[in-house]
Formats: C-alpha cells, sequence, structure tokens
C-alpha cells in the first residue's frame, strides 16, 4: 500500500485530473501534475505543475524520483511515457493497456480477439482498404485512429465514395469504418480494479449525447435490468482482459436488446461525473485508491441522479451565465473545471441533480438544463 502523505504522479491536467488531485487531496496526498498547458485545470491546484510536454525527459525524471505511483487522466499520453516511467515507479494502467484504448483499430482488434460483442468494421491503412458500397458495412462512421474524441475525426459515410472523400479529408490518416448501428440508447460502466483483480462496478447508467459530445448521463440506467447487468458483466471482462488497474470506463450501443461494445477510456469517465454527489465513494477516490494499492471503496448509489454537461456554449459571447437559477435548486450540484477559456463544445462544467425519485430529479435535471440555456 501506497499510504498518505504520499506523492502522486498525474500525467494530463484537464477536469478528470483537477477532480482526481480534490479526492487525492482529501485522502492526505500530494500531487504532481504533469502537463504542456499553463493554465490547466489541474495544474492549478496541484501541489506542483510541471508544464512541460509529456516526452520532457528532465519532467519525467523529476516525476519518478519524487512520486511514490503515476496515473493518466486521458488516453492519449505516450505509451512510450508511461513505459519509461514504469522503470522507475508503480504506473497504473499501464503501457499496454493505454495503447489498446488510445488505437481504434487496436481497439477493436481486442474486442474481436476477445469475443466481445461489437459493430462490424474495416481497418483503413490506404485508399485501397475502403470497402465497396455493397459491403455491409454502410452507412458507417469513419473515425481516425488517434486523436478523435467527443466527434472529432469522425465523419458518417453513406457509400464507398463518401469514404474516400472522408478518409482524403483525414490526410490518409489510419481509420477505422465502423457500420453505423440502429441504436435504442446507448449506457455506460464505470468501474474499478485493482491489482489483485478485485473489481468494484458502479451502476450502470444511460447517455444521450449532441454532436458526439455526452450530454446527459441517467443513473440508474432506464430500460431492462438484464442490460444493466449484462453491461456490468462485459465490462467487469473488458477489465480482467485488458489487466487492468485504476478506474476503467466503458461505452456501450444496446441495439435491439442486445449490447456492443463502443469504446473503452483507460481513465475516469464523464459519464462517471455523478458518482461524485450521488455514490459512497466517487470515481476519481476509486482511482487513488486502486492506485495506491487501497481497498476498493463502496461504489453504491445512495441517489437517482442526472449529470448535465455544460459546455462553453452556454458562455454567451464569453460570459459566464447567471449560475443562481442553478444554485436556487437545493438538490443540484454545480461543478465547474476553472478552464480559462469558454469555446463551443468545450466541457466547462457539469451539475448533478439528486433525489429520491428517479422520474422528479430528471425532471428537474430537464428543467435546469433548460434555464441554463441548453436547448434540445
Amino acid at each position: 500500500m501506497i499510504l498518505p502523505p504520499a506523492t502522486l504522479g498525474m500525467l494530463g491536467g484537464g477536469q478528470l485530473a483537477r477532480f482526481f488531485v480534490i479526492a487525492a487531496h482529501e485522502m492526505g496526498y500530494k500531487v504532481v501534475v504533469l502537463d504542456p498547458d499553463k493554465n490547466s485545470p489541474a495544474g492549478m491546484i496541484a501541489d506542483k505543475h510541471l508544464c512541460a510536454a509529456y516526452d520532457d525527459a528532465a519532467a519525467l525524471n523529476e516525476m519518478a524520483q519524487t512520486c511514490a505511483a503515476v496515473t493518466t487522466e486521458f488516453e492519449n499520453v505516450p505509451a512510450a511515457t508511461l513505459e519509461t516511467l514504469a522503470k522507475s515507479v508503480p504506473v497504473h494502467p499501464t503501457a499496454s493497456a493505454v495503447a489498446i484504448c488510445q488505437h481504434r483499430v487496436s481497439e477493436k482488434n481486442f474486442l474481436r480477439d476477445n469475443s466481445f460483442p461489437h459493430a462490424p468494421y474495416a481497418e483503413i491503412n490506404t485508399e485501397a482498404d475502403i470497402p465497396s458500397t455493397d459491403s455491409g458495412l454502410y452507412p458507417g462512421i469513419l473515425k481516425v485512429a488517434r486523436f478523435g474524441y467527443d466527434g472529432k475525426g469522425q465523419a458518417r459515410v453513406k457509400s464507398a465514395e463518401e469514404a474516400l472523400a472522408a478518409f482524403r479529408a483525414f490526410k490518409g490518416e489510419q481509420c477505422v469504418l465502423e457500420k453505423m448501428l440502429s441504436l435504442d440508447y446507448e449506457v455506460s460502466v464505470v468501474l474499478a480494479r485493482d491489482a489483485a483483480g478485485n473489481v468494484v462496478p458502479f451502476p450502470t447508467v444511460e447517455n444521450q449525447h449532441r454532436n458526439g459530445i455526452l450530454d446527459v448521463t441517467i443513473a440508474p440506467a432506464r430500460g431492462s435490468a438484464e442490460v444493466r447487468d449484462q453491461a456490468q458483466a462485459l465490462a467487469r471482462g473488458v477489465a480482467e482482459r485488458l489487466g487492468y488497474v485504476g478506474t476503467l470506463g466503458v461505452e456501450f450501443f444496446v441495439c435491439g436488446g442486445q449490447l456492443y461494445v463502443n469504446e473503452m477510456a483507460p481513465r475516469p469517465h464523464n459519464s462517471g461525473h455523478y458518482t461524485i454527489d450521488a455514490c459512497v465513494t466517487n470515481q476519481f477516490e476509486q482511482q487513488v485508491r486502486a492506485v495506491c494499492g487501497l481497498p476498493l471503496g463502496d461504489a453504491r448509489l445512495h441517489s437517482p441522479a442526472v449529470m448535465v454537461n455544460l459546455l462553453g456554449d452556454v458562455w454567451p459571447n464569453g460570459h459566464a451565465p447567471a449560475w443562481n437559477v442553478l444554485f436556487e435548486q437545493r438538490d443540484l450540484k454545480l461543478h465547474l473545471y476553472g478552464k480559462h477559456e469558454a469555446r463551443p463544445g468545450r466541457k466547462m462544467g457539469h451539475f448533478t441533480v439528486i433525489g429520491a425519485d428517479a422520474a422528479e430529479v430528471h425532471a428537474a435535471a430537464m428543467a435546469a438544463r433548460k434555464r441554463i440555456g441548453i436547448e434540445d
């Protein structure tokens, strides 16, 4: 076990890292954050902010010398950085697990090779790899293999001709062409797994997206108990096959009552933000516990909850919204991330509504969402 007041290392300085720092501080740890952004939300509250690139040798050496363990807040940290640090200090999740999750081809192949249900797909390395229009993969979504998220680096295509045009627009980057499924709805499971293989999942939640970005999370997910239970079992299986240690998010499509794994996030997940206010232990404390070898906490949901993302779109002309309309609602918890600039599509914060009755909580969250200026 790594006990407080040890120093932990965090690769990345966004909102997920910020919540990790808060959880670690509350538990008595110190945190060093490595992030090249001088205005990083986590760097502003960390015990030390190393403002440097993720492959900066001096910064990595300092982390290796001062940190008892290192983790990450996003999947695009170079795997080589994790491998370098792992020579000197425990790193969770491992470089091998992150490398699978950060590359869509590797991710899809992992799902295929381990018999997890997934949408039909094709690996696109050259123009010659683009399947014909009658291949059964259209309509589909062409996704770049690296660095695409929140709808970025993706294009909906209805034919080989459209796929070719999109591939060229992506400058010939390696891609995955994934068949679009007819969705009932989307769900996700966030879980924690420790080095001994113990797994503690949070409840299966329902997710609603706008423009490829998470909009609303409903906890617990509506729909059948069978789907919720199957999602838990599949997420547990993914974590075990990855040999994962830390907090992991697994997203699913529900189609005709059947589950298909969409993506895996080797970190806390946006759809797990409700756990801060609605669970005995939140996803960020679980990350600290898993990384430090502590017993995992109780992930029980003590109140139905609905989480609503706040994007930069609701900052009119860059000015903050009228937060008083949210603070007036006593069952609502507002979380702002401390980002220095609001931009359309940028995640600036979220709020969570909790209560005893799931239907009333949902109605209250949707009403608050409208009052803050988010239109359907």
